[in-house]
């Protein structure tokens, strides 16, 4: 059964049709990576995902439940918008880190934040608090930075913000050593969806891909089937003009 499961995803923002029609599923341990050029609709996607946007139409499944019915009323509060969240991380290209808190802090914060609703967090505060900093400890510690736990983002390089996000994802343009990261992951059966400019890392990475073109999937498939065969003209001339930049001097 599939992961995830997207069904007749939309968004229109006023007049101006974003998603068109998406729909896609996920099993276990799978790598999809999003390619598609700037304003093809990308971004909207994820931000639906992880509920930072509400589809006008559509329907989302995790694990055979119901995450998302457009159709339905909109009876969601915060509260329930915030746990479905807990189903997905959700990385930045730009780290959106927290400067005031250290790598450890990042990764706890949200955890602590919703740690805050259970009904027995006054009597239990400081034992939560030493699982929730257990947790983020053994996460940077797989990220590689058990040594720069107490380092705040001005201190670390882009690559250790990266990771740290990614650390804070699991409780991207992504390039160099992330990509190790990236892989280590997918080799330990964590699903994944990847937003991307870089094609090679695209490649390298995904079990499938999406390419999207304005608003809509335009073709899905292997990394082999989108990158070496691709059925669609649209397609072709997407990957070819990275492929020029790629050698442009």
């Amino acid at each position: 059964m599939a992961i995830l499961e997207v069904e007749h995803i939309e968004k229109t923002f006023e007049h101006t049709e974003v998603l068109k029609d998406i729909s896609f599923s996920l099993e276990q341990g799978q790598v999809l990576s999003i390619i598609g050029s700037s304003g093809s609709g990308k971004t909207t996607l994820l931000r639906c995902l992880n509920f930072l946007e509400r589809p006008d139409k559509g329907v989302i499944r995790v694990n055979g439940e119901t995450l998302l019915d457009a159709s339905a009323a909109r009876s969601s509060g915060e509260a329930d918008i915030r746990r479905k969240r807990l189903h997905f991380g959700l990385v930045f290209q730009s780290f959106n880190l927290f400067p005031q808190y250290t790598a450890r802090q990042n990764v706890m914060l949200a955890k602590e934040l919703l740690a805050k609703e259970q009904p027995d967090y006054k009597a239990r505060k400081k034992e939560i608090h030493r699982e929730i900093q257990a947790q983020a400890e053994a996460l940077l510690e797989q990220m590689g930075l058990s040594d720069r736990m107490d380092n705040y983002p001005h201190q670390l390089s882009g690559g250790q913000c990266q990771r740290v996000a990614i650390a804070r994802a699991l409780d991207p343009e992504l390039t160099g050593e992330v990509l190790k990261v990236i892989k280590k992951l997918a080799d330990d059966n964590t699903t994944m969806i990847i937003v991307t400019h870089e094609m090679a890392f695209a490649r390298d990475v995904a079990s499938q891909v999406i390419f999207m073109d304005d608003g809509y999937i335009l073709e899905q498939g292997t990394p082999d089937q989108v990158f070496g065969h691709p059925k669609e003209a649209r397609t072709r001339q997407f990957l070819s003009r990275y492929q020029a930049e790629k050698f442009s001097f």
